[in-house]
């Protein structure tokens, strides 16, 4: 009997679709191919869509070196209000105004994030503290703090506006909260924003545009067993 090739190894591009967690992915392909050893390398969030890169086999020894490399992403903030999670998830509150800031305030606010900054991740996220996500503390009420942390982003830039929308490209390091980014951005030009929409479309030199969907990859794996 030939080897798996999935056992041997095998680095798979997803172009994750909307509400489906980056283990949902992992799930679907680890009950087609059969094998337990399926990792991802970064995770999406559900409300996010893009490229996830899939390690399956003695592949998934090279998740953290795919997980190093640069990424790219598109996406919209919403000016004027801010969320619990800073994106959809929760409902906007705190509304404001926007009727006075301008587009040269709008790009002017992306400097400061320009480069090797500090930033707080989102507290709903599942970062560990004392051992458990702080989303689970978050969901409770519980209160605490989260340190900030140290990463790169090598461009930030509006490609468009629809007030109160505006749209961005980020390229950028491992560890970079992109929700994070457009709270933080919100509390810059002083109205608040919110994360709207979210798409990776590159990591590494790995691109979204060559990623099959998740219809397209389960397809090519039961042609595989035919």
């Amino acid at each position: 009997m030939p080897p798996n090739k999935y056992e041997e190894g095998q680095m798979l591009l997803i172009d994750k679709p909307l509400n489906w967690t980056s283990f949902d992915v992992v799930r679907k392909i680890r009950g087609q191919i059969k094998i337990k050893k399926v990792g991802h390398a970064g995770t999406l969030d559900p409300l996010a869509s893009g490229l996830l890169i899939v390690c399956t086999g003695k592949f998934t020894k090279k998740i953290n070196q795919y997980m190093g490399m640069e990424k790219e992403y598109t996406g919209s903030f919403t000016l004027g209000a801010t969320t619990p999670t800073y994106d959809l998830e929760s409902q906007p509150t705190e509304h404001r105004n926007i009727l006075a800031i301008t587009e040269h305030d709008i790009h002017q606010a992306t400097l400061p994030f320009t480069g090797t900054i500090q930033q707080v991740p989102p507290i709903y996220s599942a970062i560990k503290k004392d051992g458990k996500p702080v989303y689970l503390m978050a969901r409770k009420g519980i209160e605490f703090t989260l340190e900030p942390r140290t990463i790169t982003i090598n461009n930030f830039t509006i490609t468009h506006m629809e007030l109160p929308v505006v749209y961005f490209k980020v390229v950028c390091t491992t560890g970079t909260y992109i929700r994070s980014l457009a709270h933080d951005y919100g509390k810059q030009l002083g109205c608040g924003a919110y994360l709207s929409a979210l798409r990776r479309t590159r990591i590494g030199n790995y691109l979204a545009s060559n990623a099959l969907t998740m219809e397209q990859m389960v397809q090519q794996m039961q042609s595989e067993k035919a």
